[in-house]
């Protein structure tokens, strides 16, 4: 059976070629005669890979000197009460722009470690573009500002030039942009990012963060949930997701041997304006987020009829074009195009679009 173009916003579609080279390792990767799965995370052989990983997301990213890189589990959801837990006092303040259902999921968990406080908010709007702001809004006390740069559910993205200096430490979810296009990653003091969009397969996390910026002392935590037990084992503490990280590894060199991020970039810019170019010409299918504002990786779009998008949605599972079902809470349509999706996918969908259109246009 052909492949079919994985529209999915996570876990998503994943390079061929990445795929096809850990099929051919799956049984005796570099001769060892066993499975990445089966080696120990001890072994100078996955050392290796790990180490690899940390080398070729500081090259990618241009990291800073100052930042560690670590490879965590629990996904995004667990930084969501991590970075609190790790930077704040019961006291302390912190601001949170809430730009998605993610960004408040993480304002939540943040009551429980101290005193998070909403900088400005597009809920009341159904989240249809990025709040605005001033820099003077945010307190000087605060520990940290939170944003999340892109919103998968409401196809919404925070762009670099637009990253604020805001005299207090930036913390940011960038699990479903990171890789995708040059963020300079000074301006951020903590990053964390689920692996299952543009890195790899689900397992993984990713945190990078700025030493120096942890605030209590050694020993106040959990070992397992202290930042920095990570940074002095290497991420080694426990057994870490070692498949998963040497995917990630895969991933990382796929992009570098495809130019890296300004060429990666490049190629997603192509894609997405030509999906977004088929939406703003059509008279069926409309995308009613801020222009300024739109995602680049998870593109939403409606025709406004319920039984007329589950109708497109339907016809574009019969010709291979998978999980365009926009999330449960907003309904419609969502066509996640992260890295591995190819070119060719998104000429796909453009063109069953513009078919479907002329069956069913009003």
């Amino acid at each position: 059976m052909a492949r079919k173009r994985n529209f999915s916003a996570g876990p998503a579609t994943l390079p061929e070629a990445v795929l096809n080279r850990a099929a051919a390792e799956m049984t005796n990767f570099k001769d060892s005669g066993m499975s990445v799965m089966e080696l120990s995370h001890r072994s100078a052989l996955y050392e290796s890979i790990h180490d690899e990983v940390k080398s070729r997301l500081s090259r990618l990213l241009s990291l800073p000197a100052d930042r560690e890189v670590l490879l965590l589990q629990g996904g995004a959801s667990l930084q969501f009460a991590m970075v609190p837990m790790n930077l704040l006092e019961p006291e302390d303040r912190a601001s949170y722009l809430i730009t998605g259902s993610w960004a408040k999921k993480a304002y939540k968990e943040a009551q429980f470690f101290g005193h998070p406080e909403i900088l400005a908010s597009t809920e009341a709007e159904g989240f249809r573009r990025i709040p605005s702001f001033s820099v003077e809004d945010v307190p000087k006390a605060a520990r940290y500002l939170y944003l999340c740069t892109n919103n998968t559910i409401y196809g919404t993205r925070i762009a670099p030039e637009t990253i604020p200096e805001v005299g207090v430490p930036l913390v940011a979810d960038m699990s479903s942009n990171i890789l995708s296009e040059p963020y300079d990653m000074r301006h951020f003091d903590l990053v964390f990012a689920g692996a299952q969009k543009n890195l790899g397969p689900a397992g993984l996390t990713v945190v990078i963060l700025k030493k120096g910026l942890l605030r209590k002392a050694s020993g106040a935590l959990p070992a397992i949930l202290d930042y920095r037990t990570h940074m002095e084992k290497g991420s080694l503490y426990n057994t870490p997701p070692t498949y998963a990280i040497y995917i990630c590894n895969l991933v990382l060199a796929w992009i570098e041997e495809m130019g890296g991020l300004d060429a990666v970039a490049e190629r997603n810019r192509d894609k997405v304006q030509m999906l977004y170019d088929c939406i703003d010409e059509s008279d069926l299918f409309f995308n009613d987020r801020a222009r300024e504002d739109r995602s680049r990786t998870n593109v939403v779009f409606t025709t406004g009829d319920a039984d007329i998008d589950r109708a497109f949605v339907d016809g574009a599972a019969e010709r291979g074009l998978i999980n365009l079902k926009g999330h449960r809470s907003v309904g419609g349509m969502r066509a996640s195009l992260y890295n591995a999706m190819e070119p060719e996918g998104v000429a796909e969908l453009v063109t069953y679009m513009k078919e479907f259109e002329v069956r069913n246009g009003r």
